[in-house]
């Protein structure tokens, strides 16, 4: 017997112009509710933010769309916080030079048992034989006049403090999810007469909002009321969720089969990972990438592989490598679809420079797909074309997440610079912290190669120590190059990321407009453009200057 639930829900807006609250239920799957349970969460946006209603809804969104795609081996309070700490970085990037703040209350019924997540000053109440329970601490300042000024909220602080609470669940008990629209003005006792006359929840969920406006509210109202109606025999996703780790897979064979698959091929082996080709029961081919035994002690290296599983779930789409459920797992690896086609490295090594019309088709693919990690607040971090894939359904896809990075989120070893040493900004040598700007310097590099074959400042090794002037123009190389190419290409490479195109959105918009949003762009002399092709002409005429004179001297003699 699964868990069953019944609940309501209700919202108004009240005197306001706009309702700043949202409320968000996700009953899944039977497979994903064994695994991850169901959802139920309430948001209240700050008004005297950036946008309140947007960053209650996105936090919803976020919520709804990120848990259900955290791996089966974390328990809830990991998933919920690693998620939220992720999100709450996006909330404040994303408030126009403001922070978008909301509120948020989220309760996660899986098995049997609960989980809260709470920051602000929403509420949760449990509800049982009369008992009304609160959960949930109100995050505001205690001084007077100062009861409704919150001290946490999502994306207020750099460093997110989020409450958890953990318990059993007990047959026919209710949870009750209230925003301070409802519960500043009623009493407990309102909501006990209410709970205990109204059975019917999304009646009593209605009820509890137009009492609270009845009374004198001036606030949006909002309530999310739930009840267990069966409790399932057993929980087993809540023991697997507490074991230490997985354990590695064996090394498989090619004809071997495991978990479902069947083993075709071992494709790379190196210190870091495994990746074998495997079908599926239909044949459809995938990539399993697991880790090698000689990483089974490092006590990080499970957690980043399924972190890096986590990192391209959360961005699924057309730009990135399809992940498999695997609702059968019980060793520590993830699957990925495995596409025809080529990298742009094997591409480059059999064919050489690209087309300058197939280089103008692939540039806005690549910064697109960029766009789209930066919106979900994650870097790549080794942008490269043998990291780039053109699949024979022509769509570029970005590989190997192994070093993606979530500001917030991921931590870096002690003086570990991570990539390609050619495609690592300046700023980066000098211990910045990862960013979206390196990201972008690294495609720039990447879109220079392709053209080129070169590299902007030389080909750079890993034992060196660079150091970054000017970078050599890719029309040196491609004389076919449009003068306004030259310039973007020269602005996403430049050492400085001040002079660099600051967005993947501006640098689409710069793509798509080409030499109308570079009209303004002076013409450099040449001494500046071919300063070599200058000093040899002026050279040659010298000397031509020189042996004329000689002549006429000798004729006049």
């Amino acid at each position: 017997m699964p868990l069953q639930l019944s609940f309501g829900e209700a919202t108004a807006t009240g005197p306001r112009k706009e309702n700043q609250d949202a409320l968000r239920i996700v009953t899944p799957t039977p497979g994903l509710a064994s695994s991850k349970g169901a959802l139920f969460a309430i948001a209240d946006g700050v008004s005297q933010c950036a946008d309140g209603g947007l960053a209650a809804r996105a936090t919803l969104q976020a919520l709804a769309t990120d848990y259900y795609a955290t791996p089966e081996t974390w328990t809830v309070a990991q998933s919920l916080d690693r998620l939220l700490v992720a999100h709450n970085r996006w909330l404040q990037a994303n408030g126009g030079g403001q922070p978008l703040l909301t509120t948020l209350t989220a309760l996660v019924l899986r098995g049997r048992r609960f989980t809260l997540a709470h920051v602000g000053d929403c509420r949760a109440y449990r509800w049982l034989d009369g008992e009304l329970q609160r959960l949930s601490e109100d995050h505001v300042w205690e001084q007077p006049y100062m009861q409704h000024v919150l001290k946490r909220a999502m994306g207020l602080d750099q460093h997110l403090v989020v409450d958890y609470l953990d318990g059993e669940l007990r047959l026919g008990e209710s949870f009750l999810l209230l925003s301070d629209g409802v519960w500043a003005s009623i009493t407990e006792g309102d909501i006990r007469n209410v709970l205990s006359a109204e059975p019917d929840l999304p009646n009593a969920a209605r009820t509890l909002v137009n009492l609270a406006h009845q009374t004198g509210s001036q606030d949006n109202a909002s309530a999310l009321l739930l009840r267990v109606e069966e409790l399932p025999e057993a929980a087993p996703a809540d023991s697997f969720a507490q074991l230490a780790a997985w354990p590695l897979p064996p090394k498989l064979r090619p004809g071997q089969a495991f978990e479902g698959w069947t083993v075709e091929a071992l494709l790379a082996e190196s210190r870091q990972s495994l990746v074998y080709r495997v079908r599926d029961q239909s044949g459809q081919p995938w990539l399993l990438k697991t880790l090698p035994a000689n990483r089974n002690d490092e006590p990080e290296a499970g957690p980043t592989l399924l972190q890096e599983e986590w990192f391209l779930r959360r961005v699924a789409g057309r730009h990135f490598p399809e992940i498999h459920g695997l609702p059968q797992r019980q060793h520590l690896y993830y699957v990925q679809r495995e596409y025809s086609g080529q990298t742009l490295a094997q591409q480059y090594s059999q064919q050489g420079p690209m087309a300058l019309t197939d280089w103008l088709q692939l540039a806005p693919s690549l910064i697109r797909a960029l766009g789209m990690l930066h919106r979900r607040n994650l870097l790549h971090r080794d942008i490269k074309p043998e990291n780039l894939h053109q699949g024979d359904d022509g769509e570029l896809r970005l590989l190997d997440f192994g070093l993606a990075y979530c500001p917030g989120l991921s931590r870096d070893l002690p003086h570990h610079l991570p990539g390609t040493p050619s495609y690592i900004a300046p700023e980066a040598y000098s211990g910045i912290s990862p960013s979206r700007e390196q990201d972008l310097y690294a495609a720039g590099v990447t879109l220079y190669y392709l053209l080129s074959g070169r590299y902007p400042y030389g080909e750079i090794e890993a034992f060196q120590r660079p150091r970054f002037g000017t970078p050599m123009p890719a029309s040196r190389y491609r004389p076919d190059l449009p003068q306004w190419l030259d310039e973007m290409l020269k602005r996403a490479v430049a050492a400085d990321p001040a002079q660099r195109l600051e967005t993947a959105e501006e640098w689409l918009l710069t793509l798509e407009q080409g030499e109308r949003l570079v009209a303004n762009i002076p013409v450099r002399p040449l001494l500046e453009r071919e300063p070599l092709k200058l000093w040899r002409t002026l050279a040659l005429l010298s000397l031509l200057l020189n042996l004329g004179l000689l002549v006429w001297l000798g004729k006049a003699g």
